[in-house]
């Protein structure tokens, strides 16, 4: 995966939520109490599952907990560690979406959009290694890779199955779409359907020249001039920008022993403008980029640090990270580009998630990984919907489908970027992936059943549930 990521809208909330415009207020099952026990005494029944928290929420019950899992699903004697999980609790008749960001987990009460849709119950997990949920220092980094992941998630299902046994669809924006898949591809029995969102597919890690055949066209030949310009200004101007730098790692307490020094982490940040506009603003937004013949010093600065982010690559902003750039340098991939308006002013072109991962973390890149993915995919995908946005540099290298696939979709929601969703596609194709997911999670009111055009989330909006919360990460990631 790629750098030039801006401050992720963090994808537990940007993908997976829609606006208040996309619902309807069509009947949904309030969570109220049930014959038998009380959920939170059937959850903790679970063998090695324990309560954080539970926080009320109107309609539902949520809940924070850990489940213990093995560091090594293929060895479960050798240790354990307990992996951090969300429960938002609807009714046990409804169905269930197990949700990842692929990251850390959000542990206040949000809703996905297949969630909405499907008015279920929603599980979503802590991707393995990021902090808490780590195995114990010193960590075996050679323990985090995708199918490891996905037998986490295959655990938690057969946990929470026997509870919530209705219909189970899984879902995930960017890493969480691409989390969703490979839970698809190595455990393909326990879904019935998948929705993965904006979620790249870096088949092989060597030629990434889809990525700079998207940025010769994106938008408009003003917008891409006027970004590639204020990129190249900042070049430029790199003794005096790297002095206000050097100023803010001072104040904030920055230090760059990962990368290596500021000089490296600065052109990090600038090689990321141009990618990081893309995935998270709207060609609207781009008369909002200063001219950079005329802007002073500050207003460079401020433009690539409100786009790019000037904390990304010191060793405070890699830290959370370092299970991403891990994988990213092991198994997923991350793309390249050309950048050839920046001529001989980059001295280190797109630096490599190597030189983002502390170096006594040992990393060897396994190419046949994404293959065998991708492979699986086009031959075997069943009740899965890729949505991409069509401005988004990682749908440069989408999922496709090929002649095995069943009942699965590719759909691309014009105009749109890194927060591509169900809810921003074409009117036909928006009610056809919104009756599909109703149809997978066997909710499909028989009104849709028999005109898919009518097809609707079946619950109502909620601003906090739905929220698209903001929150700043660092780049070389989806």
């Amino acid at each position: 995966m790629r750098k030039a990521l801006r401050w992720l809208l963090s994808l537990v909330l940007l993908i997976g939520t829609t606006g208040a415009a996309g619902f309807t207020a069509s009947a949904a099952t309030a969570a109220g109490p049930a014959a038998g026990p009380d959920i939170k005494d059937q959850v903790l029944a679970i063998p090695g599952m324990s309560l954080i928290e539970e926080k009320p929420y109107p309609g539902y019950r949520f809940f924070v907990l850990n489940y213990e899992q093995p560091v090594d699903h293929r060895k479960p004697w050798q240790g354990t560690f307990k992996q951090r999980i969300t429960l938002l609790h609807k009714d046990t008749n409804r169905p269930t979406v197990f949700f990842t960001s692929g990251y850390n987990v959000n542990t206040n009460p949000r809703r996905s959009e297949p969630t909405a849709i499907v008015d279920g119950n929603q599980v979503s997990m802590e991707y393995r290694f990021f902090t808490p949920s780590r195995p114990a220092d010193p960590a075996d980094w050679g323990k985090l890779d995708i199918w490891q992941a996905a037998s986490d998630q295959h655990r938690i299902f057969g946990a929470l199955k026997k509870i919530y046994k209705k219909n189970w669809l899984s879902t995930g924006g960017s890493k969480g779409g691409m989390t969703a898949t490979y839970y698809e591809r190595f455990y393909p029995r326990d879904m019935d359907g998948v929705v993965a969102y904006v979620a790249p597919n870096d088949v092989v890690n060597q030629e990434d020249s889809a990525y700079d055949r998207f940025f010769a066209k994106v938008g408009s030949k003003e917008c891409r001039d006027r970004l590639n310009n204020v990129q190249r200004e900042a070049l430029l101007r790199r003794e005096p920008l790297e002095a206000k730098y050097a100023a803010a790692a001072a104040e904030n307490g920055w230090t760059f022993t990962t990368v290596g020094d500021l000089d490296k982490a600065f052109e990090a940040v600038v090689l990321d403008y141009v990618w990081a506009f893309w995935q998270y603003s709207l060609e609207s937004d781009c008369a909002s980029v200063p001219v950079a013949a005329t802007a002073s010093d500050q207003e460079i600065w401020d433009t690539v640090d409100a786009i790019s982010g000037f904390s990304a690559y010191s060793d405070q902003g890699l830290n959370t990270y370092t299970p991403y750039y891990y994988q990213a340098g092991t198994q997923l991939g991350s793309p390249d580009i050309k950048q050839p308006h920046l001529g001989s002013l980059s001295r280190y072109g797109y630096q490599p998630p190597r030189n983002f991962v502390p170096r006594d973390i040992p990393m060897t890149f396994q190419p046949w990984a994404m293959r065998d993915v991708d492979t699986w995919v086009q031959n075997n995908a069943h009740r899965m919907l890729f949505v991409y946005g069509q401005n988004d540099p990682w749908g440069a290298e989408p999922f496709r489908l090929g002649y095995g696939a069943r009942d699965s979709y590719v759909m691309t929601a014009p105009g749109a970027n890194h927060g591509a969703n169900v809810a921003k596609l074409q009117e036909g194709e928006k009610t056809l992936a919104t009756a599909k997911i109703l149809e997978w999670a066997g909710v499909a009111p028989a009104t849709v059943q028999a005109d898919q055009r009518t097809a609707k989330p079946l619950a109502k909006a909620d601003a906090v549930l739905d929220r698209q919360d903001l929150e700043r990460e660092p780049q070389l990631r989806p």
